[in-house]
């Protein structure tokens, strides 16, 4: 199964980078030319917009103009925020019907009253009240969500690789879309173009600025010295040992990703375990549950926060304040709850090594080019201080991070082929994929079916919103990977904070970000800091099984998440 996965990934690797490239200049193409919607001339004109239930713009809605005769005077297409302008006809019209059709809804009529007609026939230009479309169920609906859990499945099921697997989300998607139309056009879901338009490149340019970023910062040789320093302080005694490397992942989690940090920092932890003849695993499993906590103190520390932070206008220093001290507080627990039960293993742990595996143990972990750490360590602080500042001088985190990486690269005059290889095209090309089949059930309504349902479920308390949040995603995440799971819940979530009383912007969302990384911990797939972990110990001979990761993660989850819960409440 390894070895399969292993040439899979290969595989998307060489197709990721073109089709990324590809993605992102069809996006330029397409923000360049524009809606399909016509604008006025200055004469006498309709304008309106139309929404669902839920208040949401409906973009690529039909809007037909009638005067009374059979053929529509005027027509065009709602933009991305629902809005829509038709010019009218010249000439006396007696008669002025607005016509609305979308393949996810059901068609509305609008009718121009006395005063209507009176003000246009004067030149005028109107200005509609939203024009609300109410849902209908389609053979794309039942296509896109059997597709979305199928995705999901997949994952979980580790059948095909997750990138994979939504890559065949999306192929199912517009292969069915575009090609099943002609024949019914109940089968349409969104064509292209569209689908692009829940591509999140905030993102994806996020994501990879950050790739190069770490890259470069990785071939120093720090973050291992850093590992070893934390053996020599600990002096042999291995439960402060542990502790030590919790802390150390976890701030190292919250300035880079915990995916990041388990790559670099996995490895000397082995060798620091074999050389004090403890099990690796429990050193291993401190650290990963540590890694995915402390990620979330800022925005990128977790590909969640990331996804969050973008979809809700949540910055760097929003979460660096607001979830910070529940991320201490989760810390804490999650210490003692790893000193008792990892106990065993500790206290029998052999405090006399090796000379000869010391020697190599320091040897591993030596700082490889310090002239090259000078320099990238003065721009990771840079970037850092931008991700910190950029809000009040309206730098968007994106952008922070393509300065810093292109800052980076120059600095210490990398090879750029060489460090475009360090870019993980299969996980950005993953996010596009999710963001693509994730568009589709939003876009048949299937996303707003279960925000109305948790909606009635919750009522106007916030409290029973935040509880339901934090836990449903928690325990979710421990069946579906938390990244995909995230990315399905932002406009559920959205929903509820516009329509709970006294909700802020952002709280519903903190809610979302504690739950879904907190709960990553509870199994094997629940983050993908877990499932590289596995990999390097299974690599180096202590395979980490789903039920031996759920035997210790579930309990870490329960007792984190409910910090996080109390942090929220006692917050806001």
């Amino acid at each position: 199964m390894r070895k399969k996965h292993s040439r899979v990934t290969s595989t998307v690797r060489w197709i990721a980078g073109p089709i990324f490239l590809l993605l992102a200049l069809t996006v330029m193409l397409a923000t360049t030319t524009g809606p399909d919607a016509v604008q006025a001339s200055g004469g006498p004109a309709l304008a309106g917009r139309v929404v669902d239930a839920q208040g949401q713009p409906v973009s690529k809605a039909r809007v037909a103009l009638y005067t009374g005769g059979e053929e529509p005077a005027a027509e065009g297409e709602t933009q991305q925020d629902g809005v829509f302008v038709l010019d009218l006809p010249e000439g006396e019209v007696s008669e002025i019907r607005l016509e609305v059709t979308h393949p996810h809804f059901q068609p509305t009529t609008w009718q121009a009253d006395r005063a209507s007609l009176t003000r246009l026939q004067e030149g005028a230009a109107v200005r509609l009240p939203d024009i609300t479309l109410e849902r209908r169920l389609t053979m794309g609906f039942w296509i896109a969500t059997f597709t979305f859990l199928g995705m999901l499945a997949l994952i979980a099921t580790e059948r095909l690789h997750s990138t994979m697997a939504a890559l065949l989300g999306v192929a199912v998607i517009l292969g069915v879309s575009l090609v099943g139309r002609p024949f019914n056009e109940g089968l349409f879901i969104f064509d292209f173009d569209q689908a692009l338009t829940y591509v999140d490149f905030n993102v994806i340019f996020l994501v990879m600025g950050m790739m190069i970023v770490i890259g470069v910062i990785e071939e120093t040789g720090i973050f291992q010295w850093l590992s070893y320093q934390a053996y020599r302080l600990a002096g042999g005694r291995v439960w402060l040992l542990a502790l030590f490397l919790m802390a150390l992942t976890s701030v190292s989690s919250a300035l880079l990703d915990n995916v990041t940090t388990m790559l670099l920092v996995a490895p000397i932890t082995l060798q620091i375990a074999l050389t004090l003849g403890v099990d690796p695993i429990s050193l291993l499993m401190p650290e990963v549950l540590a890694s995915n906590v402390g990620g979330i103190s800022t925005l990128i520390g977790t590909p969640t926060n990331i996804l969050i932070g973008s979809y809700a206008g949540i910055t760097f220093n929003d979460f660096l304040t607001r979830l910070t001290p529940g991320v201490l507080l989760a810390q804490v627990a999650l210490a003692i709850y790893v000193l008792l039960r990892y106990r065993t293993e500790y206290r029998a742990a052999s405090t006399k090594t090796s000379p000869a595996l010391l020697a190599r143990l320091a040897e591993n972990a030596r700082i490889t080019a310090p002239d090259k750490l000078r320099k990238a360590g003065t721009v990771f602080i840079g970037v850092i201080i931008l991700f910190v500042l950029g809000e009040q001088i309206h730098l968007v985190p994106a952008v922070t991070a393509i300065l810093g990486a292109v800052a980076m690269l120059l600095a210490v005059r990398a090879d750029i082929q060489q460090m475009l290889k360090v870019v993980d095209w299969t996980t950005l090309v993953f996010f596009i994929a999710l963001f693509i089949v994730v568009g589709a059930i939003q876009e048949v309504g299937l996303v707003g079916y279960i925000a109305v349902g948790m909606g009635h479920l919750i009522g106007d308390s916030i409290v029973v919103a935040v509880f339901i949040i934090v836990w449903a995603s928690a325990l979710l995440s421990t069946l579906i990977a938390n990244i995909p799971f995230t990315a399905a819940m932002l406009p559920v979530v959205g929903f509820l904070t516009r329509s709970i009383p006294g909700v802020g912007s952002k709280e519903l969302f903190f809610a979302l970000s504690i739950g879904s990384a907190m709960g990553g911990n509870g199994s094997l797939i629940g983050a993908s800091a877990n499932m590289v972990t596995a990999g390097i110990a299974e690599r180096a001979g202590y395979p980490i099984t789903y039920r031996a990761f759920l035997k210790v993660g579930f309990p870490a989850l329960l007792i984190t998440v409910t910090m996080g819960t109390l942090w929220l409440l006692i917050r806001f």
